[in-house]
């Protein structure tokens, strides 16, 4: 089934959601969880992208919606007891992992977000979603300063497209910190398996991490398998990951690449430059989904004690009235396995008409 461009308020799972139709796609957004972007589905081909609830676990999702859709993380990832201490002043936030002693993920994953409006035209529907902090908001007494987030998706035959700006509205410098956490399922064909998938991540070195999942400003050696996933690729459950990477694109993009060797499609991620760093989750490698996390900055990045350049940790203050923005998308390449993995789908492909 072929949509024409429609863009819709509904229901998702119980919950009120905006929901994007163009060409054989059709995403939701529920504004009122963390403009969390929920689905991205080929409905021709019933692919489901992203790792959604189902209906019995809308509840774990609202408490821990890290595992689901794309979440907003703002400041991401973990810091260091819960304090993030930066441009001489301390932060403090919840420590809401007991394991680590950390906070973890941030203050705008779960809470509502505004429509700013919805529409469409013959080529593409489109939402926009935004989330202003000022004195009183909840956020502001953890982070405060006076700032708009805003996200528009727009779903075409292009793909979905995610257009972000972050703006500094108030007087004085503040910290830009954000990442998704971004649920992809392997596999999102439902005729084929996890075994039947292999990804690429566009990595470059891989950060040491202390007992407390915390950076600790030097370097790993990359293993084989790591070593593999920014060339040939491997399955997204080849070990279990947790691992923190720098980004560094390859010919002038910075992208997961996931790969289903027995339909011959490849899932890209293609999320922009901007985005200096990689987290990479696959929930100790449990089959079913993974999480490449493009992320600004480095996990704790100003609690560091190292001295690291400002380009290496993606650690930066905006201005009064400065706006950074970056964009990302989604998209299909079809018949593509055979190309890009030459004899290990040929291999894979004679297996899969034994079994």
């Amino acid at each position: 089934m072929s949509y024409h461009p429609h863009a819709s308020e509904g229901i998702y799972q119980g919950e009120k959601a905006i929901w994007l139709r163009a060409s054989t796609y059709e995403a939701a957004i529920l504004p009122g969880i963390g403009a969390n972007l929920i689905a991205f589905r080929d409905t021709d081909s019933q692919y489901r992208f992203l790792h959604e609830p189902e209906p019995e676990e809308m509840e774990a999702f609202k408490a821990r919606p890290y595992s689901y859709g794309i979440p907003v993380l703002f400041p991401p990832n973990r810091y260091e007891d819960g304090e993030f201490r930066w441009n001489g002043n301390i932060y403090k936030f919840p420590v809401n992992e007991p394991a680590t002693g950390n906070h973890l993920h941030g203050f705008v994953h779960s809470i509502p977000w505004k429509v700013e409006g919805f529409g469409n035209d013959s080529n593409e529907s489109w939402v926009t979603l935004t989330l202003t902090v000022t004195e009183g908001h909840s956020v502001y007494s953890y982070i405060p300063h006076a700032f708009t987030i805003k996200i528009r998706y727009t779903l075409s035959e292009l793909g979905l497209s995610q257009h972000v700006i972050v703006r500094n509205d108030g007087e004085a410098l503040m910290p830009c910190l954000l990442a998704f956490h971004t649920a992809i399922n392997a596999p999102f064909d439902p005729a084929s398996t996890a075994d039947d998938y292999r990804f690429k991540l566009t990595i470059g070195d891989r950060w040491e991490l202390d007992e407390r999942m915390l950076p600790t400003g030097r370097f790993q050696k990359l293993s084989p398998g790591e070593a593999s996933m920014k060339a040939e690729g491997l399955s997204p459950f080849w070990e279990s990951m947790d691992n923190h990477y720098t980004a560094s694109p390859q010919n002038g993009r910075n992208r997961m690449e996931l790969t289903d060797l027995r339909s011959k499609v490849t899932l890209v991620y293609d999320v922009g430059t901007s985005y200096k760093q990689w987290m990479i989750w696959n929930n100790n490698a449990t089959e079913g989904f993974f999480c490449p996390e493009p992320q600004v900055n480095l996990v704790n990045a100003p609690n560091i004690k190292q001295e690291l350049d400002r380009e290496q940790t993606g650690l930066f203050g905006l201005e009064p009235g400065e706006i950074w923005e970056e964009t990302s998308r989604l998209y299909c390449i079809k018949e593509r396995a055979e190309a890009e993995y030459g004899a290990t789908a040929a291999v894979h492909s004679q297996r899969s008409q034994q079994r």
